[in-house]
């Protein structure tokens, strides 16, 4: 059982459960998701490929973090753990234009995209296991929004 003392137990449940969002007995994701915003606000003042460096750091931390906690709970990719969706939207975030438009409709399609795993999402969340798979499926995931949002924001300003 996921409470406040499995959380505390060790950094790395505390880390995997995004500080405290994925004890959320609703929506444990989005609220996960949620997290990556005052990150990003963060490590904004940071050079671009430090804010990069951050979120691959954190990506193996979240990879670590995730396997010790899933194997302790004896599920293959606990809702609680939300690392992984913190990772993905705060690459979002560093390869979107930072304004608000681009924060909520970058927020709306990755939640989309995560819960609806179209292909090839679906594909590697069914076939990648493990942490491994508890972490890649995201950062796949966070890809269509990436590319759509500078699509548009590119046919938006080249008129």
């Amino acid at each position: 059982m996921v409470d406040t003392k499995f959380l505390l137990f060790n950094f790395w449940h505390f880390l995997a459960l995004g500080f405290g969002a994925g004890m959320s007995k609703k929506a444990p994701g989005t609220l996960g998701t949620l997290v990556a915003f005052p990150l990003f606000f963060v490590i904004t003042p940071l050079a671009f490929e430090l804010q990069i460096g951050f979120v691959i750091t954190l990506f193996f931390l979240g990879f670590h973090a995730s396997n010790i906690t899933s194997k302790k709970l004896r599920i293959k990719d606990p809702s609680c753990i939300v690392i992984d969706e913190i990772v993905a939207m705060l690459l979002i975030l560093i390869l979107i234009n930072t304004d608000l438009i681009s924060f909520v409709l970058s927020f709306i399609l990755f939640r989309f995209f995560d819960i609806k795993k179209p292909f090839p999402i679906n594909w590697v969340d069914r076939q990648v296991g493990g942490s491994l798979g508890i972490m890649l499926d995201d950062i796949i995931a966070a890809l269509p929004p990436i590319i759509i949002i500078n699509i548009g924001y590119l046919i938006i300003y080249a008129n």
